[in-house]
């Protein structure tokens, strides 16, 4: 079996980030055939087209990493109904690149009731032409539930549907493989 490569990226800088820590979740349980990078977003300058061109160490290794991967794997917080300021500085910073389109998407949602920041991402991501993968993408409440990374991993109905969610990621990775080898 072949390893799916995929790359997390959360959009809260937190610390004790819920949404960061539902990748780290995934990182532990991952299936034997999946691996995440994660790649922090936090040390990215605010998205100038002046710039695009210059050597910028957290920008080439974000878009190595992206290079890299099979899929992508979002989790990010919604401020204000809207998508994060450095979700949105990342996905500003990747647009004009070659490596987005066509790029499977996982969503992992960690509060059910911020539903904008899902609905803005989905049209931003549709912009850059990358593909969301509904039946992979995941709504978790972990919001208000002080779980750390062990909690979750505790909480079996929560690390059980991150699992759920990356293993039908995984499949539809290796289905759009397939697809392109056969055409």
């Amino acid at each position: 079996m072949e390893v799916i490569r995929t790359l997390a990226l959360s959009g809260s800088l937190r610390e004790a980030s819920y949404n960061t820590a539902a990748i780290e979740v995934m990182q532990v349980l991952f299936p034997d055939n999946i691996e995440i990078d994660i790649c922090s977003i936090g040390d990215l300058p605010l998205f100038n087209p002046d710039r695009e061109g210059e050597r910028i160490p957290s920008l080439d290794k974000l878009v190595q990493a992206l290079r890299n991967s099979d899929g992508l794997i979002i989790a990010s917080p919604e401020y204000a109904h809207g998508v994060s300021g450095p979700m949105k500085n990342a996905l500003d910073w990747l647009i004009s690149g070659v490596d987005f389109p066509d790029k499977l998407i996982m969503f992992i949602n960690t509060s059910p009731r911020a539903s904008h920041a899902q609905e803005s991402l989905r049209e931003i991501l549709k912009t850059m032409s990358g593909i969301v993968v509904e039946e992979a993408s995941v709504s978790i409440p972990l919001l208000s539930t002080d779980l750390n990374v062990s909690g979750i991993v505790k909480n079996i109905k929560i690390s059980n549907a991150l699992m759920t969610g990356l293993k039908k990621f995984g499949a539809e990775i290796e289905r759009q493989k397939l697809n392109k080898h056969v055409n």
